[in-house]
């Protein structure tokens, strides 16, 4: 297990549509722990393997202690409530800052554990605004980019002054 060096925003490969996981082997195993390791350090809450340069469908999360992380191959959104809700939002590629981004408050996700079993996962708050993050950014789409252009601006503007300072 190895914490491994995050990419920085505006780093192009944030920007880039992750790989399927076609292999659950050792070499997966390795990369979720490496992930588990990294995000603990950063801190956060959840890390893709594209947030450290790996271009492959592996998010973690880890929101509860007690429950302990999990990790999601291959995940889809299937189905989004009609309801929203605002939650704060950040990202270990963009520490230092955050803001209220709009999501939908449930959704249901398809996914692969760790062994390639499909399973599926009803979500709902901070877990539902997870999944959805995450999986954008597996995506190729930074969080910031669901914020209004002049609030994406000022973001940036404050991460690249606290990034010189």
């Amino acid at each position: 297990m190895t914490i491994r060096p995050l990419l920085r925003y505006p780093d192009r490969r944030l920007a880039t549509l992750a790989h399927p996981v076609t292999a659950f082997d050792s070499a997966l195993r390795e990369l979720a722990a490496d992930l588990l390791d990294t995000m603990r350090a950063a801190p956060g809450i959840g890390i893709t393997a594209p947030h450290i340069g790996v271009p492959l469908r592996v998010v973690v999360l880890e929101l509860d202690a007690k429950a302990g992380p999990q990790t999601y191959v291959n995940p889809e959104v299937e189905w989004a409530s009609p309801e929203m809700i605002l939650h704060k939002e950040g990202s270990v590629s963009m520490p230092g800052v955050n803001d209220e981004v709009q999501r939908h408050a449930r959704v249901r996700i398809s996914y692969q554990d760790i062994d390639g079993n499909m399973q599926t996962e009803e979500s709902d708050g901070l877990r539902a605004v997870c999944h959805q993050h995450e999986i954008d950014q597996l995506d190729g789409m930074f969080w910031i980019q669901r914020l209004s252009r002049l609030k994406r601006e000022r973001l940036v503007k404050k991460y690249e002054k606290m990034s010189r300072d």
